[in-house]
């Protein structure tokens, strides 16, 4: 019996040195916009942070960026492609990120590319909340101690709700859906940049 083989389907060079573009851009505009900027290195506050706290007004909510449909070409490469190293060096790699940063990656991730169960990703490149983080650290956005921590994160609150199994399992069982893997990641990162705080 002969095991048919699976082939990936070829992507023109150019198509796919502008998906990974596109998606590290949208990375670091998200990432540049969460920097705070504040007039002098001693302050810790921004601008509009000092003014709301002077009048006694609550700092506005960040809003989450708009992202376009996720690009076939790019989700469908193998997650080898993203850890060449002159991948990395081009799209950030090295990058330190919190864990907020982390986990609000990780939806951004999901989103763009497609949410999975039962696997790390589909063969049309959509990605479990692990596939999601193997995405961020293979184009050198953290590193191993941010990732785990942001496991720990998802972790407390599958156990805020008495849920004890591993976030990677309750993203793969039945009946789960996009938007509870979605509302488990950004609750997740609300509460540590609260902590953060």
């Amino acid at each position: 019996m002969t095991v048919p083989t699976l082939t990936a389907p070829t992507i023109p060079a150019p198509e796919l040195a502008n998906e990974a573009a596109l998606l590290v851009r949208e990375i670091e505009q998200y990432l540049t916009a969460r920097v705070r900027t504040t007039a002098h290195p001693l302050v810790t506050k921004t601008t509009a942070e000092l003014i709301a706290e002077a009048l006694g007004n609550p700092p506005p909510a960040a809003a989450a960026p708009v992202l376009a449909v996720p690009a076939r070409a790019l989700r469908i490469l193998p997650d080898w492609v993203l850890n060449f190293p002159l991948l990395r060096q081009l799209h950030g790699g090295g990058r330190q990120i919190s864990v907020a940063e982390h986990l609000e990656l990780i939806a951004l991730v999901i989103e763009r590319y497609g949410w999975h169960r039962g696997a790390l990703r589909s063969t049309s490149g959509r990605r479990c909340i692990l596939g999601a983080q193997a995405v961020l650290f293979r184009l050198g956005y953290g590193d191993e101690t941010t990732a785990r921590a942001a496991g720990h994160r998802l972790q407390a609150v599958l156990a805020a709700r008495g849920i004890s199994e591993p976030y990677h399992r309750w993203n793969d069982a039945t009946g789960r859906t996009r938007t509870e893997v979605l509302a488990l990641v950004r609750t997740a990162a609300a509460n540590a940049r609260q902590e953060d705080r």
